[in-house]
Order: C-alpha cells, then structure tokens, then sequence
C-alpha cells in the first residue's frame, strides 16, 4: 500500500492512502491508539487556540483529540453525535456530508450541552479538515446553540483546506493521484 510520510511536532508517521476515485487518494490519519500523536497534536492545538471556554468535535475520528486537548487545558468538551442517543432530550440536529463518509449523516448534540455553550467561546477541533463539510456542521451546532465560535483548528488541512483563512492547522496534507504522487 502506498503512504505518505509526515511530520506532526516531531511525530512521524506514515499515512495510508486511500482510494477517493480512480485518480484521488487521501492520506488516512488515524489517532485512535496512538497516544503519543495524540498528546503532541493537543499540545500543539492548544499553544495555537484563542482564549475558551469548551471545545466541540464531531464522532469519531477526532474524539481523542478533543479528550487529550480537554485533559491538558482543564476545559469540557462535547461530541455532536452521529445518532441521537437515549440520553438526549430535545436534540439539535444538523446534516452533513464528508468526503471521508459515504451518503448524508446527521450530527447530533444534547440539548442539555447546547444550553452550557450559550453566550460562551467555543473551539471546534478536528483531525482532518478536507471539504469543511463537518466543520460548517459543527458551526451550525454551535451557533444554534448560541456558542460563540473561538476558533476552528485541525491537526491536518487536506487539500483546499491549506489555503484557508478561517482555520488553524498544525500541518498540511496534500491530495494524491493513484500514483501516490501528490497533486498540486
């Protein structure tokens, strides 16, 4: 299988590509298990972020970040979820399609975790932005429930996303051919 090589705060690893389409791959970063990743991208995130109060990331891929950045910076965070869970009383709901995900998804936060970010700073986190699809959706949550948005940070921007303004990011992932040439 194809990789690609990549340096996150000193941490290197080699990123799997995946097939998109027939001349699009992506470089797969996964964080599940990998403490060591995990605590230098938090760390990193954090000396980066405006002040706060909470921060957001959506199920799944990024819930060790959002955990890791939470356990360093002593603030809560929340998970907008992809099913409404029992839990839950009177949910907001937004829908989102990914790059990374096949078909429309919905995201889902607990009323009772939209009514605590009202009037406060929150950090919408993820590992990988690409499209910003997930993003717009975390953003619509947050702004629904009355939060105010800090900022919107991610340890990789994919693609597009490197040139954009509104987001911070600890390293840049490009997109690849089949190959695994990437593509400018």
């Amino acid at each position: 299988m194809k990789a690609y090589q990549i340096d996150i705060g000193g941490i290197k690893r080699s990123l799997p590509l995946c097939e998109i389409t027939d001349n699009l791959y992506i470089g797969a970063l996964n964080m599940f298990g990998d403490v060591e990743l995990t605590e230098s991208s938090a760390r990193l995130l954090l000396e980066a972020a405006p002040e706060f109060d909470y921060i957001i990331t959506a199920e799944a891929k990024s819930i060790p970040l959002a955990y890791e950045m939470s356990r360093q910076s002593g603030r809560k965070y929340f998970i907008a979820r992809k099913h409404p869970k029992l839990y839950m009383v009177d949910p907001l709901q937004v829908i989102v399609k990914s790059i990374t995900t096949d078909g429309v998804q919905h995201l889902f936060l607990d009323r009772e975790d939209a009514n605590m970010m009202r009037g406060k700073r929150v950090l919408i986190v993820d590992d990988v932005i690409s499209t910003g699809e997930s993003l717009r959706a975390l953003e619509k949550l947050v702004n629904s429930a009355g939060g105010i948005i800090a900022a919107k940070m991610a340890v990789l921007a994919e693609g597009d996303a490197m040139k954009r303004s509104d987001i911070s990011f600890i390293a840049p992932l490009p997109l690849f051919n089949k190959e695994g040439e990437p593509l400018l």
